[in-house]
């Protein structure tokens, strides 16, 4: 009797705890699939951005087109869904605490051999007494994003990005740096 007590206690306080983990697995997923949809919009933009005006167009498609995405991506799931990184391009990108220390972890990640491409990381937080789940994935810094993202920017580039985004960090990285992160906030 006390054996099937004894199991029938555990049961219990496991199921929750089951059930927790399913609930921010599936989150993690849809959030995958969201970021997705993000990365395959903004690359499909910028491949016809470069192809139809060069780079001077890509930066175009980052300053309007993907807050743009962004937001449509947002209201259609009822989440926060943005861009963020440590060197910021657009100020409002900036990242909150949370997001900052993820960017962080990655970079700790990254510096033990890591590929950049895998990483993302979720978790349930609590906020002043709500709770959200919130997800970050990295974003590699590829071949094509240096020419605006590089050491050597050219000239006319530098001029239209400092026009655009005065306080402009987003520079001196190099291929697979970590560029930022794709990240998502969730009411739990």
């Amino acid at each position: 009797m006390l054996r099937f007590f004894i199991i029938s206690l555990v049961c219990i306080l496991y199921i929750p705890l089951v059930s927790a983990n399913d609930a921010l697995s599936q989150r993690t997923q849809k959030s995958k699939m969201v970021v997705k949809q993000f990365m395959g919009q903004l690359k499909g933009e910028l491949q016809n951005a470069m192809k139809s005006g060069g780079p001077s167009n890509a930066i175009d498609v980052c300053n309007k087109t993907a807050p743009l995405i962004a937001k449509n991506l947002s209201d259609k799931y009822g989440w926060k869904v943005a861009r963020t990184s440590l060197k910021t391009r657009n100020a409002a990108n900036a990242p909150d605490v949370w997001e900052a220390k993820v960017l962080n972890m990655f970079e700790e990640r990254k510096s033990k051999g890591e590929d950049v491409k895998s990483m993302a990381y979720s978790e349930a937080i609590e906020v002043k007494g709500r709770k959200y789940f919130r997800f970050m994935k990295a974003i590699p810094t590829g071949e094509v994003c240096l020419k605006c993202h590089g050491n050597n920017v050219a000239p006319e580039l530098t001029a239209k990005i400092k026009e655009i985004y005065p306080d402009d960090q987003a520079t001196g990285f190099e291929l697979g740096d970590i560029r930022g992160a794709f990240t998502i906030i969730q009411p739990w």
